[in-house]
């Protein structure tokens, strides 16, 4: 009996990593998630848009690599030993790379922990309580759409 409890608390809930952009934590629905990478050689690619710092080669694909940082006009990235480029498969554009300051953790937010938002901002769908922090729900097809 216990095990269909559980099973219908799984629905409800949706896992977000838990990065660090600047001084703020952010979550990305993990879903969307498929690779982390350490920071590593990034190519320089001419004539493209100010965030997007250019593409790697991981394990044979190229994949484009943005900033977050400088899509949400916060200062320019600062690489550190925490760095690392978070892998994100969508379905109408592939394979995207995003740099974010630390991956932190991995959370369970259920519906009542999230206060769906539509004044946050473009890029953030929604406000994630866990436990005493607060985490800015990232809407990642905003994020990584060209023309916003």
């Amino acid at each position: 009996m216990a095990e269909k409890n559980v099973e219908v608390i799984d629905k409800e809930s949706k896992q977000y990593i838990v990065v660090m952009v600047g001084s703020e934590q952010y979550g990305i629905d993990i879903s969307y998630i498929d690779n982390i990478v350490r920071m590593q050689k990034i190519t320089r690619v001419p004539k493209i848009q100010s965030y997007f710092k250019g593409v790697i080669n991981l394990r044979g694909e190229i994949v484009s690599v943005m900033s977050i940082r400088n899509k949400m006009g916060l200062e320019d990235d600062v690489f550190t030993n925490a760095s690392r480029i978070i892998i994100l498969k969508l379905e109408e554009k592939g394979a995207i790379g995003v740099i974010v300051d630390e991956v932190k953790e991995v959370v369970n937010l259920s519906e009542d922990e999230i206060e769906k938002s539509t004044n946050k901002g473009k890029f953030i769908n929604g406000i994630g309580k866990h436990g005493d922090d607060l985490i800015s729900l990232l809407e990642i097809n905003s994020v990584v759409d060209d023309n916003a």
